[in-house]
């Protein structure tokens, strides 16, 4: 037998299980969420195919990233819900100041990142490409800023920004 085979082909489908499970963990984050607020400094994005039939984003966005975007639920979101039956995220965010409410399905998901514990998911078929044609990031919020003094703040409008920076980019041969 030679030790560089490949491996057996399964008739189990540990890939599709593999998936659902992973799905499941961001799908309980955000449910959590949704019931009882992100504790403490987590806060999630939220990377989605805004080219998915069933997904509804305002048109503006779906013209500046019409094949995928990413979010970030943190301080400024709202009616975050969870729908298992109709397999659907729903959540509430301000882009440029203008409150818009976005209706991401389940099998749109791309990727899944709490970056306070440094959790983070891909999923499916769906991966970003490895090409300069990625469409721009949005963040419906500005990053927080550095700790103060518990001084309140009244809430700044939500702004857009680029997350190009913080990309990984495919390496020249």
């Amino acid at each position: 037998m030679s030790e560089h085979a490949p491996p057996p082909e399964s008739l189990l489908p540990y890939d599709r299980w593999t998936e659902e499970a992973m799905r499941n963990v961001a799908l309980r984050a955000l449910e959590f969420a949704a019931k009882n607020g992100l504790p403490g400094e987590h806060h999630f994005y939220l990377t989605f195919r805004t080219d998915h039939p069933d997904t509804r984003v305002p048109g503006h966005l779906k013209a500046r990233y019409p094949q995928e975007m990413t979010i970030v639920l943190q301080h400024q979101f709202w009616d975050l819900t969870v729908d298992r039956v109709e397999q659907k995220v729903s959540v509430g965010l301000s882009f440029g100041g203008v409150a818009a409410t976005l209706v991401i399905p389940f099998a749109a998901l791309v990727a899944f990142w709490d970056p306070h514990v440094r959790v983070g998911l891909r999923f499916g078929d769906m991966a970003i490409p490895d090409s300069e044609d990625v469409p721009d990031a949005v963040e419906s919020e500005p990053p927080p800023p550095p700790p103060e003094p518990a001084t309140p703040k009244p809430d700044a409008p939500a702004q857009v920004v680029s997350l190009d920076a913080f990309r990984r980019r495919p390496t020249k041969e």
